[in-house]
C-alpha cells in the first residue's frame, strides 16, 4: 500500500507507465547504437561533449558538469578519465579555485562532436520527430515540462 491519502496506480496508469519506459528505453538504445556505430561515440560521450560545447569557454567544473547532465559525481569522474585518455577532454587549473580543476573540451573533442552531431540529429528526426504529428510533439513537450516541474518539486 502507498502512503496515507495516496492510491496505488490503476492498471491503465501502469500500462501507460510501462509503455513510456519501454519505448524511451528502445528509442535511447536505437539512437545510442547508431551513434556508436557511425561515430564511435557513446551516448554518454555525446552528453558530455554537448554540455561542454554549450558551456562558456567550453569548460565546466566536474561537479557542475555532473549536475548539468544529471549524473553522479563518481560516474562523471570515471567517464571523464576515459574521455581524457581518448583526447576528447582535458583538465585545466580552475581560475577561481586553486584546489580545483575544470574539464575542457579539446580541439579533438570539438571536432568529434561536430562530426557526430549531424548524423545523430538526423537519427533523432527519423526516429522521434517524424513519428509524431505537430500536435503529438506539442503534447510530448507539455508532458515533459509537467514531469520536469513535478520532479523539481518532489526533489526539494
Amino acid at each position: 500500500m502507498g502512503a496515507p491519502g495516496r492510491k496505488t496506480p490503476t492498471r491503465e496508469q501502469l500500462d501507460v507507465w510501462r509503455e513510456f519506459v519501454e519505448t524511451t528505453q528502445s528509442l535511447q538504445s536505437e539512437l545510442g547504437g547508431r551513434l556508436q556505430t557511425r561515430s564511435s561515440v557513446s551516448q554518454a560521450d555525446y552528453s558530455v561533449l554537448l554540455a561542454l560545447s554549450e558551456a562558456p569557454d567550453h569548460r565546466y567544473r566536474s561537479s557542475a558538469l555532473a549536475d548539468h547532465i544529471g549524473w553522479e559525481r563518481s560516474r562523471v569522474s570515471h567517464h571523464l578519465g576515459r574521455m581524457e585518455r581518448r583526447g576528447l577532454v582535458s583538465r585545466a587549473a580552475c581560475a577561481d579555485d586553486s584546489r580545483g580543476s575544470e574539464i575542457v573540451l579539446t580541439t579533438q573533442g570539438a571536432e568529434t562532436f561536430r562530426r557526430c552531431s549531424a548524423p545523430h540529429l538526423r537519427d533523432v528526426r527519423e526516429l522521434f520527430i517524424d513519428a509524431l504529428s505537430a500536435d503529438q510533439l506539442a503534447a510530448v513537450a507539455d508532458a515533459t515540462a509537467a514531469l520536469k516541474a513535478h520532479l523539481a518539486l518532489t526533489s526539494d
